[in-house]
């Protein structure tokens, strides 16, 4: 599947329903859940698509030394689409202005702090001058889509949370780990780019 394919599939798919209105309301943690959002930034290099993701510090308070999309909570009043696209400069650099919106993935938990997340996915420019934050961004990883779509890279764990089963999704790719919100948001975009 090529970038505009896969716009015109986001398209025709709406977005699922929200896990947070699965979660009976004795299982909500004390003060709700917050809300975030992701950018999904995905480029082409010589007709293969690869998907932009980042590696936190392991000196980080929160989510420390996992691979996450770049992202993070809404300012007050903001819009997610622009809070991923405003974490997404302040952690990579990228320019805003240079990306182009797909369309969105279905909403996620973030488990282990709360949040209700909003997945937006952009093609973005490549080759281009992304730069790590260093308060934040270990490294910057581009992972080929055929890559994590290989045999034996992705398998599932069944774990409760917030009184519900849920299967928490595992790749691992390249000697790294890849799992949690980010791995949940990785298997939608696969499964609509796979056509399945």
């Amino acid at each position: 599947m090529t970038l505009a394919g896969l716009e015109a599939a986001l398209a025709a798919r709406p977005p699922g329903p929200s896990p947070v209105d699965l979660i009976p309301a004795r299982h909500w943690p004390a003060g709700g859940f917050g809300e975030a959002a992701v950018l999904v930034p995905l480029h082409e290099e010589q007709g293969v698509a690869s998907v932009l993701l980042t590696l936190r510090r392991s000196d980080l308070r929160h989510h420390a030394g996992q691979v996450s999309f770049p992202g993070g909570r809404l300012d007050p009043g903001e819009e997610s689409v622009d809070a991923a696209l405003r974490e997404a400069r302040e952690e990579v650099g990228l320019d805003p202005s240079r990306v182009h919106v797909l369309g969105r993935l279905s909403e996620t938990v973030v488990l282990q702090s709360a949040y209700r997340l909003t997945p937006w996915v952009a093609s973005v420019p490549y080759p281009f001058p992304y730069a790590a934050a260093p308060r934040e961004v270990e490294a910057i990883w581009h992972v080929p889509i055929p890559a994590l779509l290989a045999p034996g890279i992705h398998h599932t764990r069944r774990h409760t949370f917030y009184g519900l089963d849920v299967d928490v999704h595992y790749y691992e790719v390249e000697g790294r780990t890849i799992w949690g919100a980010t791995a949940r948001v990785l298997s939608e975009l696969l499964e609509i780019w796979s056509g399945r």
